[in-house]
């Protein structure tokens, strides 16, 4: 297959060639300077809390300058030394802002290491950085990253830990300064009220008090001003859909919807999207952690994939984020790794049942077979439509079914899951239901729900699977095999299951004549699946008889797939890093964002995220 790059008439443009034009590499300046950073920032820190480490004329004489000289230029020190710490990381990043202020520090830094260590060496790194700072300014060009007003708490929380356990380090640094033999009570006591500018219990002679006060109070007010600072600048919120985007996607959808069965769940509204220019593809994503993850294949014509893929990448450049794509096909992951020089690794397997090929009959399906005819004798009585024809008592009544037969209060899905039910632009999704009469239940005679959403005209994807607690096990494979007899009646020709991680290794691990690494990589897989139950939703998708597609991620570099990985299971909901909200409820409306993907089928149990 032949793709050429959107907007170019000459045809395919090797990466080789699109990295010279594009400009040289970024060098490993910026990495440098971030580790050099947190080395000077702890030199300041060290300059500014400990006594000093030598005698020489120059303290000699230091003792005559005036009382608060070197107390001021300890706590400007160490101030400076937290800051380069904390700038550090934004550096390593290219951040624009990261840069400002660091020129700013450093030589402030350099100033006091001079005045109060008059130390040399200590100002001269710090020049040294200084420069190296400016004349490598332009690799440091980064856009700041999503942001909310949660960092200011966090900032608060961390921060001051922090200066609580530096303070207590700085009141201990000067043993033979200090009057008495003050406790660890008081030691602490006497950070507290240092942080806040008063004066504590702990006692000590010349003009020591006045370099812990000092440097107490400035931990204290960095504590508080960067609070201050990350509660009040404008927010930088992660990019949504608009509903521009939202229009222009569906309209690629609708002509190039069915070649990934991944294309509808581009339309999550939590997600952003970069165009091709000539608008004809699109690559949705989100940024989690610092890693702009893109999710299924590009949007659109294959033909401008490749301009699509640019956009992304060059806005990955600009806030300098780490590009990752979870869940392309092979076709996908061609373009992607051609266009790019990335790499790719295999994921997993996704399991597609072509409806013609299906049927109950045989010796295979026998276990599949006699399960639904069980909870068929028990009263159970199954319901395949497309959501536009529900009325909108029943929509209401499944969406707050869907909402609390969750089991947890996480929302979990990202790169298989569209995260709502009903909505009026998604009649075309179908929603397979399990019925039997409880007078008892708030729902009815609802007892189960699986939900699909379109691939293309002749085509559904798995999306939700929900179901009682009370009812019997079995429900999932009720409504499976009920949506499978459906779909010639609906026009479906294939149905997208379950994604199965790491599913060859599962299969080629348990056959005779596997190798020791295989085996041992199996076994840990099933040790895994004790909590992500890979190993459950690999067996319960091949009950189907399915065919399987390999999906896979793209990555930069290997040193980036923990940090992906970890990304991506923020992004799933497997891991949460925002604080807890105090008061918040759970909304039995109409998102319900666990996808079955992703998720773990279980017989007996709700369907939990893998």
């Amino acid at each position: 297959m032949s793709v050429t790059v959107d907007g170019d008439k000459s045809g395919s443009v090797p990466v080789r060639v699109r990295r010279i034009l594009r400009g040289p590499r970024p060098e490993k300046v910026p990495s440098l300077v971030g580790t050099a950073c947190t080395l000077i920032g702890l030199i300041d820190i060290a300059a500014g809390v400990f006594p000093r480490f030598r005698a020489s004329r120059m303290h000699a004489l230091a003792e005559v300058l005036p009382g608060t000289l070197g107390p001021l230029s300890a706590a400007l020190s160490l101030s400076a030394g937290v800051l380069l710490l904390l700038l550090a990381h934004g550096l390593k990043r290219h951040k624009r802002r990261a840069w400002r202020a660091a020129v700013v520090l450093l030589p402030l830094g350099a100033a006091a290491q001079f005045v109060w260590r008059h130390s040399v060496l200590g100002a001269l790194l710090s020049l040294a950085l200084l420069t190296l700072l400016l004349r490598h300014r332009d690799q440091f060009a980064a856009l700041p990253d999503p942001r909310s007003r949660w960092k200011a708490l966090a900032n608060f929380v961390v921060m001051g830990a922090g200066s609580i356990v530096l303070g207590l380090v700085i009141v201990s640094a000067h043993p033979r300064r200090v009057i008495g033999s003050p406790s660890l009570t008081d030691r602490l006591e006497h950070v507290l009220y240092g942080l806040f500018g008063f004066e504590g219990p702990v006692g000590y002679t010349g003009n020591v008090d006045w370099t812990v006060g000092y440097s107490l109070g400035a931990l204290g007010m960095l504590t508080a001003l960067t609070t201050i600072y990350l509660a009040f600048r404008p927010e930088h919120p992660a990019a949504r859909l608009t509903e521009d985007d939202e229009t222009r996607l569906r309209a690629l959808l609708d002509k190039h919807g069915g070649r990934d069965s991944l294309g509808h769940f581009a339309l999550r509204r939590d997600k952003g999207v970069v165009f091709s220019p000539s608008g004809k593809a699109a690559v949705c994503y989100r940024v989690v952690s610092g890693v702009m993850l893109a999710s299924g294949d590009p949007i659109g014509d294959v033909e401008a994939w490749p301009g699509a893929i640019d956009r992304f990448m060059d806005e990955a450049k600009a806030h300098s984020w780490t590009p990752a794509v979870m869940g392309c096909s092979e076709t996908g992951g061609e373009v992607w790794t051609r266009e790019t020089g990335l790499d790719a690794l295999e994921l997993g397997d996704e399991a597609v049942v072509d409806v013609a090929d299906f049927s109950l009959s045989g010796r295979a399906m026998r276990n599949v077979r006699q399960m639904v005819k069980r909870i068929e004798r028990n009263g159970y009585t199954t319901k395949v439509r497309r959501v536009r024809d529900l009325s909108d008592g029943e929509l209401a009544r499944v969406r707050r079914a869907a909402a609390d037969w969750r089991g947890t209060d996480t929302e979990r899905g990202f790169s298989m899951a569209l995260g709502r039910i009903g909505d009026p632009g998604d009649g075309d999704a179908v929603i397979a239901t399990a019925h039997k009469d409880d007078p008892d239940s708030p729902y009815g005679d609802l007892k189960a729900i699986i939900h699909f959403v379109p691939w293309g005209t002749d085509g559904m994807s798995l999306e939700l699977m929900r179901r009682d607690r009370s009812a019997d096990p079995g429900m999932n494979e009720l409504l499976i095999v009920a949506a499978l007899q459906e779909s010639p009646r609906l026009g479906i020709e294939r149905v997208s299951l379950n994604f199965a991680m790491f599913r060859s290794a599962l299969a080629r691990g348990e056959k005779i004549g596997a190798g020791p690494v295989l085996r041992v990589w199996r076994g840990l897989l099933v040790f895994l699946s004790r909590w992500f139950q890979i190993e459950s939703l690999y067996k319960f998708n091949a009950k189907f008889r399915p065919r399987w597609e390999p999906r896979f991620v793209v990555y930069r570099k290997s040193r980036d797939l923990p940090r992906i990985g970890f990304a991506a299971m923020q992004a799933e909901g497997f891991v949460s890093l925002e604080l807890p909200r105090p008061f918040a409820r759970r909304k039995a409306a109409a998102e319900a964002r666990p996808c079955a993907h992703i998720v773990a089928p279980h017989p007996d149990r709700e369907v939990r995220a893998a």
